[in-house]
């Protein structure tokens, strides 16, 4: 591959690439539309800064380089700059799930959970009942949660990739496993 001729090399890459990074954008945004954005931002930068590609990696390597660097400035944005609407905003939540003076009200505290749990990310029906839980959080919440939960990484990390504080973190993670709870409860544990 002639990296030369950048416009030939990066349509190359195109070809042989994007279709895996879209599947890892999508993974990690749950969003087509932003799984796409992202992706052709990376073949942008890549365009852009292929002078600086040495070769001492795959291109392909180089890439997701790149396409992580993406989506975690996407996740940084969304949490500095979060559109969040009053549904969204979890605060009706709270208010029927707590009193005045911030005690549970005794109706809505956690009930155990009945049945076997310890399998239900291989059901496939839970899944998507999750999926859709985790969906109507508001965008900074579902970072924080795939991040700390289904990315597994440590929440100094994750507060450098968002770049909030550490309290804010653990604030945010509270409020968005309160409302998955919430949400699970009524839409899985209820069957």
């Amino acid at each position: 591959m002639d990296i030369s001729k950048p416009d030939t090399t990066v349509k190359c890459w195109v070809d042989l690439y994007s279709d895996k990074m879209y599947s890892w954008a999508f993974h990690k945004t749950s969003s087509k539309e932003i799984a796409e954005d992202i992706v052709q931002d990376t073949f942008l930068a890549a365009f852009q800064s292929i002078s600086k590609f040495e070769g001492k990696s795959e291109p392909k390597t180089w890439l997701f380089a790149i396409l992580n660097n993406k989506i975690a400035e996407h996740f940084r944005k969304q949490f500095r700059n979060p559109t969040v609407t009053e549904s969204q905003s979890g605060s009706s939540l709270f208010d029927t799930l707590f009193d005045a003076n911030d005690q549970w009200i005794k109706e809505q505290r956690p009930k155990e959970w009945q049945g076997e749990q310890a399998h239900l990310l291989d059901d496939v029906a839970f899944v998507k009942v999750l999926q859709g839980c985790m969906g109507k959080l508001p965008i900074n919440w579902m970072a924080a949660i795939q991040l700390k939960y289904l990315e597994e990484k440590k929440g100094e990390l994750i507060c450098q990739e968002l770049g909030i504080a550490p309290t804010n973190f653990w604030q945010v993670l509270h409020r968005a496993k309160l409302q998955l709870r919430k949400c699970l409860e009524n839409h899985w544990f209820k069957k």
